[in-house]
């Protein structure tokens, strides 16, 4: 039996032919964004928008905020904002700024990179600039260090438009098959001539800085009247031409978008707020677990995670203001025992040990409720 189609697929109700329906690119709609609206922010780091990285030196000052400013009709709430504050009209050589998201090798083996069954793939995206200009979208393999890049032209000031890229398939460098950093996907707004002075590569290569950017002409860091606005940030196997063509973009349900996010980085107060102190734990902003006193200046608690992290992460203890060590840890053993001297932290994948160490006064073997703000950091 066969299936006819009329129309385009968005036309029709044929389910969408990739061996999982999952999106690949996670938080693609801009939703989720646990560390909350960002200014001031001069070197590479993960932003506010989870998954998403700028990646930048000595370009500039930027702020990263969440905006409801997205395309008409489509579905979406919420873009990523990205705004220059302190300009850079003249880049040194090695300046560049990109925003960039990486991926898991065992996400990304749907395109059997590296083998002869090797898959094409179509990125495909909505963005918004407030001015006009070329710059490049690259995917570079990570992991066997190639890459390959389209160039795109804003052509339209201040015009949500939206952009589909198509990139060959490549039957070299096969894609670990682990938690480890693959490949990642990366739009340069700006660059200095280290990585746009050679020809972009647009079959896959062995990388060559030069190449990686070559054609860039939008210079976002100029003017601080300068923006750029992303969203609906979609990844495909195989080549659809046209945004006729391409499936619809695949929303996720907020809570599993969350957890997909919380695998890399997990907050115990909510998004968008400051840790709390002590007094305001019954609010719910903080981790609360018993625990026991180990010695007269040690006491232990374990912290169940959110969720099953990609390692072990990073753990960062905050009290009572949004600065690491700083302001009240404490338990309660028949009275408040604030401020320990240091703390660490013993990771597993799913909890962590929190130890908080005092100068003395501990009674050895009582037990008691902690209380407390962290953060937790599995990120590529």
């Amino acid at each position: 039996m066969s299936l006819s189609i009329h129309g385009n697929l968005k036309d029709n109700t044929a389910p969408f032919d990739r061996k999982t329906a999952t999106p690949i690119v996670i938080n693609g709609d801009m939703r989720i964004a646990q560390r909350g609206d960002q200014t001031g922010v001069t070197s590479a780091q993960y932003i506010n928008i989870d998954r998403f990285f700028v990646n930048m030196e000595n370009l500039g000052t930027w702020s990263f905020t969440q905006s409801t400013d997205t395309p008409d009709g489509l579905g979406f709430a919420t873009s990523l904002k990205i705004d220059c504050t302190t300009a850079d009209a003249s880049p040194a050589s090695a300046d560049n700024f990109y925003l960039s998201m990486q991926s898991e090798g065992q996400n990304l083996q749907v395109f059997e990179k590296g083998t002869s069954d090797a898959k094409t793939s179509t990125l495909a995206y909505w963005i918004k600039c407030n001015k006009t200009g070329n710059y490049v979208v690259e995917l570079w393999d990570r992991t066997n260090d190639r890459h390959v890049a389209v160039l795109k032209t804003i052509s339209s000031a201040d015009t949500w438009q939206k952009v589909v890229c198509n990139f060959p398939a490549d039957t070299s460098g096969a894609l670990a098959n682990t938690n480890a950093r693959s490949i990642m996907i990366s739009w340069a707004f700006d660059t200095g001539t280290d990585d746009s002075s050679g020809t972009l590569p647009s079959t896959w290569a062995s990388r060559v800085d030069a190449n990686r950017f070559a054609g860039t002409t939008l210079a976002l860091g100029d003017n601080t009247a300068n923006e750029v606005l992303i969203t609906g940030v979609q990844w495909e196997v195989g080549t659809f031409a046209d945004d006729n063509a391409l499936p619809p973009f695949q929303f996720e349900d907020v809570s599993t978008s969350l957890m997909r996010c919380q695998r890399y980085f997990q907050k115990s107060f909510p998004q968008g707020t400051a840790p709390q102190n002590y007094s305001s734990y019954v609010a719910g902003q903080s981790d609360n677990s018993i625990g026991a006193t180990m010695s007269s200046t040690e006491f232990k608690t374990v912290i169940t995670l959110k969720c099953e992290m990609r390692s072990a992460p990073t753990i960062t203890y905050y009290r009572a203001q949004n600065t690491p060590e700083d302001g009240e840890w404490t338990f309660f053993d028949g009275g408040d025992k604030l401020n320990p001297s240091s703390m660490a932290s013993n990771a597993q994948t799913h909890r962590f040990t929190a130890v908080l160490t005092y100068s003395s006064g501990l009674t050895a073997g009582n037990s008691g409720l902690c209380q407390g703000n962290y953060k937790a950091d599995a990120e590529l």
